[in-house]
């Protein structure tokens, strides 16, 4: 089928689905990019309470 071929309705939902998809794609790609973060904040906090802890466990113990 040449370009010629497809009518202009049909050309214009082509168009309509790829606007879409590209929506689509850039919404997808922001909800990666927080769940991202989001993982990465939780990563960092618990390696920080690990830490904190570590030190407390280190203090509470009595040398003689």
């Amino acid at each position: 089928m040449a370009r010629s071929d497809k009518n202009p309705s049909e050309t214009e939902a082509i168009l309509i689905a790829l606007d879409q998809l590209s929506q689509t794609i850039d919404v997808m790609t922001s909800v990666v990019g927080r769940l991202r973060n989001h993982m990465q904040q939780q990563e960092a906090a618990a390696s920080d309470q690990t830490k904190d802890l570590q030190i407390e466990m280190q203090s509470d113990r009595i040398l003689h």
